[in-house]
């Protein structure tokens, strides 16, 4: 389903506006009289610059609009949010922290209709929102999975910069050189199951509904010989430590880093803290499949799921065009500028904005870095479905076991489609 981003012009909130026409439901037409309050779900307010930003935007263009945060644990979001809706407090905006919810909240009778919403062209994620062809939701940002490195530590081994013409291959020969050399881990791949299912998931053209995971076997066996390599800190380890990415890599422990576009920030701040070293980075397209999406002239595809927005579905009638009205701002290319300018990569993305992201004090400003930023076929790691969670789960015992060697890659995988086939099922 298209979406197009209307002109801003018609943003203003109107006294005049009404329930009806924004399919609040059986509700009868309402109308805001004066100023409107909205409120918004966030987590980790201190931290987590982009609510207040889009908050402060939206209420510059709307002086009769104010959007207030509503701060949750970062850590029981989604359940703090789910008892606040059920008990009839909850925010009137809803961040849609994990996609792998959605269906949770649409499920319960939580989401309004939001298919009028109107988003710009290309904007990254909108079908995560979708269910049944019907829109919860619409996204303001979108990461992406990236390679970092570390061209110090590069230069120190005498090994080429990836180029953008990396696949796995070329990928695990320069870490085990740099590992050879001395310098450093050639990588630090984080324990996540993110960082070997979204990749296969993504580059295999399937998703994990499919209930095959053959897929995932050769990306098992070539991080399983990393490790055995000594190229990147074992699974066991890395767990039995708690290590961080950001230590890895941001104290120079490691050469290189797949990890999603939020790290961007992160680690510009780091930098300029003190918290990580000083050293010249830069980040490429994640090693591909094979060499069809490789180079600068090609679609890199790699994996991320989208940040976004619904409205809880019990809102205020009189507010309902307001809050439609800041879902369209979020999404829109005027206020991606304003993400990109502290750091976040969002859902919408042109040539302004790109410029914007990359202006900040301490981002690399190589082409190669902008080009893996804002270029690449992006497939959601959690597709929209109320079994996405329970598959999760699953794969996450099955990512555990084979990186800590206690279960073969063939029989983990069969033993996993075995329990998917029997405790979660799939037509």
């Amino acid at each position: 389903m298209k979406r197009k981003f209307a002109a801003a012009a018609g943003m203003a909130v109107v006294a005049t506006l009404s329930l009806a026409a924004c399919g609040g439901g059986s509700e009868p037409a309402q109308t805001a009289d004066g100023p409107v309050t909205l409120t918004l779900s966030g987590w980790s307010l201190d931290t987590t610059p982009e609510f207040q930003v889009l908050a402060d935007a939206f209420h510059e263009k709307n002086p009769d609009v104010t959007v207030e945060l509503k701060q949750y644990d970062a850590a029981e979001y989604n359940t703090l949010v789910t008892a606040d809706l059920a008990a009839g407090v909850g925010p009137d905006i809803i961040t849609q922290k994990e996609v792998k919810f959605v269906t949770t909240f649409q499920e319960g009778g939580q989401l309004m209709d939001v298919s009028d919403v109107e988003l710009p062209d290309g904007v990254g994620g909108a079908s995560s929102y979708e269910v049944d062809g019907t829109a919860y939701g619409v996204p303001y940002r979108q990461d992406r999975w990236v390679l970092f490195y570390n061209k110090a530590l590069f230069d120190a081994a005498g090994q080429e910069y990836p180029d953008g013409s990396w696949t796995w291959e070329d990928y695990d020969a320069a870490a085990e050189a740099i590992n050879t050399a001395g310098v450093a881990k050639g990588t630090y791949q984080h324990r996540w199951q993110s960082t070997v299912q979204g990749f296969a998931s993504a580059q295999e053209d399937t998703d994990v509904l499919s209930g095959d995971y053959g897929y995932f076997a050769d990306y098992y066996n070539r991080v399983l010989a990393l490790q055995g390599a000594g190229a990147q800190v074992d699974f066991n380890t890395s767990t039995a430590n708690q290590l961080t990415y950001q230590g890895e890599f941001g104290t120079q422990k490691a050469a290189m880093l797949p990890m999603g576009t939020w790290y961007v920030a992160t680690l510009i701040s780091q930098q300029a803290s003190g918290e990580a070293n000083d050293f010249e980075w830069g980040i490429a397209p994640i090693p591909q499949l094979d060499a069809s999406t490789t180079g600068m002239d090609n679609t890199p595809v790699t994996f991320g799921d989208p940040t976004g927005f619904s409205i809880n579905a019990n809102i205020d009638g009189a507010k309902v065009q307001a809050a439609k009205d800041f879902l369209a701002y979020a999404a829109s290319l005027e206020a991606a500028e304003e993400l990109a300018k502290i750091g976040i990569t969002p859902a919408a993305s042109n040539d302004a904005v790109t410029e914007a992201y990359f202006a900040v004090e301490g981002a690399p400003t190589d082409e190669l870095s902008k080009f893996a930023w804002s270029t690449g076929d992006v497939h959601p790691e959690n597709p929209t479905s109320n079994k996405t969670a329970a598959i999760q789960n699953i794969l996450n015992d099955m990512h555990s076991a084979i990186l800590s060697g206690s279960t073969p890659v063939e029989r983990a995988i069969t033993e996993a489609e075995d329990r998917v086939a029997n405790e979660v099922g799939l037509d």
